[in-house]
Formats: structure tokens, C-alpha cells, sequence
């Protein structure tokens, strides 16, 4: 069963260059990027799903009045297998970002374009290699009239690239019957060209904005004023011992432990001998699932209050982005378990478990128990001009995946 699905997917170049072409002529722009959403693109996809012989699509529409359709589409398809009551899961998202400057783009984003084992176009690794990875598994499995152990099934949701609020997170949230407690789940939209990376850990999000209020004066008579420059970076110092306060390592992670970098800086005064009185500035905080952001705050309000008493200034903080990390997906699940074997068989190299510093669908499922990886092997130029997928790791995903679906 496993070497003919295989064999299959090896002669699968044809295949995935027609999937990403009839893709990537179909913008798929979310109302935040000015498009009007996934529906076409999933209108096609639907029909290519009941072309092969899928029966079993279901629609969870989250609705959505800024597009014309009034909903965000996202669709799960599923080919049945021995125990029904199982599923191992494939998570793809349906939307793209814009092609940006255009001049950028050796060719049209939006027509395919085929090098040697390179495609290209906007979309086509963002997340399409998943979605042709997947329906290339899907077609061998239906071609053979091969029945799995578990059911196959297919997730191809919308509005990843704007925050997944009509996508994923609505899915996990609205159709909960979906899924069980023994499924697995494979979320194929992070990874390293040599397919060595299994993400399974997220670090926890705090994006920061501060600013100091103090009084402009002449910079000929600064005793005249309280200089925010001077309060701001003190200020931006003081935070940099929050690295001593919460200093946990999770070897999982790169770096392994928390960090906090101050990073943008607005201008504040125009002219050189000008005291400024107003100073604004950013910290990012990527903090080990270990802590609680609220802790995390607590610390900053402490050293703001110490600058404010210090340097006669008012500091307020904005929290721009806080995302508390779901808990790890552990490393004898038994998606961890059948993948890594999946990939040293495929790819030849040495997979291991790893976190990452940012976020990824898969929250949306830990945070509600579900156990899922994040893995693929991609060329890491999504959201770039000249957006290109390489064939042969499409089919190496496919691959890893038949393997984690059929072997025994």
C-alpha cells in the first residue's frame, strides 16, 4: 500500500505544476490586504475535490460583511478510512499576501512560472505547496482506491495572513465536532529547506509601546525641562534586566530563552538644540511559554514607575500585541512520534523538536488540547518578490505525510 502510494507521488511533477497554476491565477486577499477574500479560490478548490471523488466536503463559513460573499470560507475535505473515528489532519490556509512593488517581480505574480524545479508566483510556497502536497496524497490515495488506517482528511482554511480570526481559530472554536482527541494534526506552512525542523513550541508575544512625557525646553537651559531622550534611555537600559528577572532556558528554543529587544524609535524633536519632552519607543518580548506574560507586565510597570520617580517623567505603555503561548505539543505524541520517523525516512537527515520565537495556527489548536506539529520543507522566501516553491520538496512533503498516514 505505502510503496504504491509512493511511487505515485514520485511521478507527481505534472500534477503539482497544474495544481499551482490554476492556484496562483486566483488571488486570494483578505479584506486588511484590499481583496475580497478566499471564495473564489475556494469555489475551484471545491471542484477539483469533487473531480476526484471526494464526497465528503464540508464548509465552515465564518462570516465576514466586508467581503461580497459575506463569509470567509474554509473547507474540510476527508477520505475515509479503516477506524472512522480517527483522522490524521492536514492544515493549509488559502489566502495569500500582496505581490507588493511589482517592479520587484521578474514576471507576473499571478501567472506560474516553471524553472527547472522551481515555480514561481505569489502564493505558490505561502501556502500552496501544502495545499498541492496534500491534494497530491488525496488523488494517489483515490486513484488506488486505497482505504487508510485512519481518515485522511484535508483543513484549507482562510485569513491566516491577517490573524486567523476567520480561519483556524474559528473552525477550532465553531466546529469543535470536527475533531477528536486521538487525531492528528500536521500543519505544513513552517520549516527549513532540509526538513530537519518539527515545530512543536511557540514562545509567548508581548509588543510594547512606551511613551515618556517629560517638558520641551531650550537646550541652552535644560535644567528648564526633563529630557525624554535622557529618561527614555535609562528607561530602555532598566528593561534590559528583564533578561536577569525571568532567565528560564527550554533548550527547544533559539535562543533558549526569553528575549527583550528594544526596536523602533520614533523621532521626537526637530532641531538639535531642542530638549525634547515627548520620547516613544518599542520593546519586543518573546517570553518562554514557562512564564505568564501578566508576570512579564508587572516587571515592566515596576521599572516605569522607577524612571518616572527617577527622571520627573510620565511613562505610559500601550500593549500593541499580546499572545500568551499554548502549551507545547509534547514530545511522545504520537503525531511527534510517526512524523520524525517520516522524515528521516524521505529526507535522510537527523529531524528533531524544535520552538520557535513567533506564532503559528497550531495555537489555536494546543490552547484547546490538541497536539500539533508544524513542519515542512520550505525554501523560506514567502511574502518575497519572485516567490518560488521547489517541486521536489512538494513531493517530499507529500511523501512524509503518505508515511505518517500508512506506515505502520
Amino acid at each position: 500500500m505505502l510503496d504504491t502510494v509512493l511511487s505515485f507521488l514520485d511521478a507527481g511533477r505534472d500534477e503539482i505544476i497544474a495544481l499551482q497554476r490554476r492556484m496562483t491565477a486566483i488571488p486570494a486577499l483578505g479584506p486588511l490586504n484590499a481583496g475580497d477574500g478566499e471564495r473564489a479560490k475556494a469555489d475551484d478548490l471545491i471542484r477539483f475535490l469533487r473531480d476526484l471523488g471526494l464526497t465528503d466536503i464540508r464548509e465552515i463559513c465564518a462570516p465576514d460583511q466586508r467581503v461580497s460573499c459575506g463569509h470567509r470560507p474554509n473547507i474540510a475535505a476527508l477520505i475515509p478510512g479503516a477506524d472512522t473515528s480517527r483522522t490524521f489532519w492536514v492544515i493549509a490556509h488559502l489566502d495569500v499576501v500582496p505581490p507588493g512593488d511589482l517592479s520587484l517581480w521578474d514576471s507576473d505574480p499571478y501567472a506560474l512560472v516553471v524553472d527547472g524545479d522551481l515555480i514561481r508566483g505569489r502564493g505558490v510556497e505561502d501556502n500552496q505547496q501544502a495545499i498541492a502536497s496534500s491534494l497530491l496524497l488525496a488523488k494517489a490515495l483515490l486513484a488506488h482506491d486505497i482505504t487508510p488506517p485512519i481518515n485522511f482528511g484535508m483543513l484549507f482554511v482562510s485569513d491566516e495572513e491577517t490573524g486567523s480570526r476567520y480561519g483556524l481559530d474559528y473552525v477550532a472554536a465553531n466546529a469543535p465536532e470536527l475533531f477528536s482527541r486521538r487525531d492528528l494534526f500536521l500543519i505544513p506552512d513552517f520549516g527549513r529547506p532540509d526538513g530537519e525542523m518539527v515545530e512543536v513550541a511557540e514562545k509567548s508575544m508581548l509588543w510594547l509601546e512606551f511613551t515618556v512625557i517629560g517638558r520641551q525646553c531650550h537646550a541652552s537651559t535644560p535644567d528648564e525641562g526633563r529630557n525624554t531622550l535622557v529618561a527614555a534611555s535609562d528607561l530602555v537600559l532598566r528593561l534590559l534586566a528583564l533578561n536577569d528577572r525571568f532567565p528560564a532556558e527550554n533548550a527547544l528554543f533559539a535562543p533558549p530563552r526569553s528575549t527583550f529587544a528594544p526596536t523602533k524609535k520614533d523621532a521626537n524633536v526637530e532641531n538639535v538644540n531642542t530638549i525634547p519632552g515627548r520620547d516613544v519607543f518599542c520593546l519586543d518580548c518573546r517570553v518562554l511559554p514557562e512564564y505568564d506574560l501578566e508576570d512579564v507586565l508587572s516587571a515592566v510597570r515596576e521599572t516605569c514607575a522607577a524612571v518616572d520617580a527617577a527622571r520627573d517623567v510620565k511613562t505610559t505603555i500601550e500593549i500593541l500585541q499580546r499572545v500568551q503561548a499554548a502549551p507545547p505539543t509534547p514530545l511522545d505524541s504520537e503525531i511527534v512520534t510517526r512524523l520524525l520517523p517520516a522524515i528521516r525516512a524521505e529526507c535522510g537527515n537527523d529531524p528533531r523538536p524544535m520552538g520557535i520565537g513567533g506564532g503559528t495556527v497550531a495555537a489555536f489548536l494546543r490552547e484547546r488540547g490538541y497536539p500539533a506539529v508544524v513542519w515542512s520543507c520550505l525554501m523560506h522566501n514567502a511574502h518575497q518578490p519572485n516567490e518560488c516553491s521547489s517541486i521536489a520538496k512538494t513531493i517530499i512533503d507529500a511523501k512524509v505525510m503518505a508515511r505518517v498516514l500508512l506506515d505502520r
